[in-house]
């Protein structure tokens, strides 16, 4: 499974910093007994390595080689480094992955500036449908918000609405490599004019396609501005004791990667 990462943003909302806001320290990892900071996008990256993930693709911005450097090869997953020229929205970043991901792959995608729990809520979402990880959030109209219909089927998924129709949004999503090869064609058809995903996904919903919503987590936190930053570190301390390594084992039989980790006390 591919774990696609788009860090190519330029992270206005939290500058300046002297280095990619992916990068942002946040909370700490200990390992062999050596405790050192967690960069906010690692909590993603593990995530989708807990999931299954066996091969990852950052989605990287000219100029913020910082990523690849801190990261190289994360553990044993095969990883890429793909380049988006300039700012063009999420559907551009996530598609410019498009020519290493196989029909018959599966792909997941999330925001490297977010931390959520639990951690091992992507392995909630099915192989064969485009799925959404949806958290519970109680101003929606900041994020992406998603209507359903008949149980688990999404109707919609509104984009930063005011008045939204309702408070769970999604927070990652999973697709067989299929599905991401339509929704690149059908990005294209449409003059790549979508910049966020919810509405490129609308268009699909609406030529037949079918998504589905998995009301699996529990809380999500969107760390790209400051008062985002400070929930972190108290979910953070909540959760894990300020650790950014979830405080369980995970067996490499199950994700293809030996992750481990203990809580720090704060």
């Amino acid at each position: 499974m591919w774990g696609i990462v788009p860090a190519a943003g330029r992270g206005s909302r939290i500058q300046p910093l002297g280095f990619s806001k992916e990068l942002l320290p946040l909370g700490t990892r200990s390992r062999d007994e050596v405790e050192r900071p967690c960069a906010v996008s690692e909590y993603l990256v593990e995530r989708m390595v807990i999931a299954g993930a066996d091969k990852l693709c950052f989605v990287i911005a000219p100029g913020k080689s910082d990523i690849l450097e801190y990261f190289g090869q994360y553990g044993r997953a095969n990883t890429a480094y793909v380049v988006q020229p300039r700012a063009s929205g999420l559907c551009d970043a996530i598609f410019r992955a498009e020519p290493l991901i196989g029909r018959d792959e599966l792909v997941t995608v999330g925001l490297p500036d977010t931390v959520w729990f639990p951690t091992d809520a992507l392995r909630q979402l099915p192989d064969d449908v485009l799925s959404f990880l949806l958290f519970p959030v109680e101003n929606p109209e900041l994020f992406d918000a998603v209507i359903m219909k008949e149980g688990d089927h999404v109707r919609e998924i509104q984009v930063k609405k005011q008045g939204a129709g309702s408070n769970w949004i999604w927070g990652a999503f999973k697709m067989p490599g299929a599905v991401f090869h339509e929704l690149a064609e059908l990005w294209r058809e449409q003059g790549r004019r979508d910049e966020y995903i919810g509405t490129l996904v609308n268009a699909y919903i609406e030529r037949g396609g079918v998504a589905r919503g998995v009301k699996a987590g529990e809380a999500y936190v969107d760390v790209g501005t400051l008062n985002g930053y400070r929930s972190a570190l108290r979910l953070l301390e909540e959760k894990n004791g300020g650790a950014c390594a979830p405080p369980f084992r995970v067996s490499p039989e199950s994700t293809g990667r030996e992750v481990t980790g203990q809580p720090v006390q704060g």
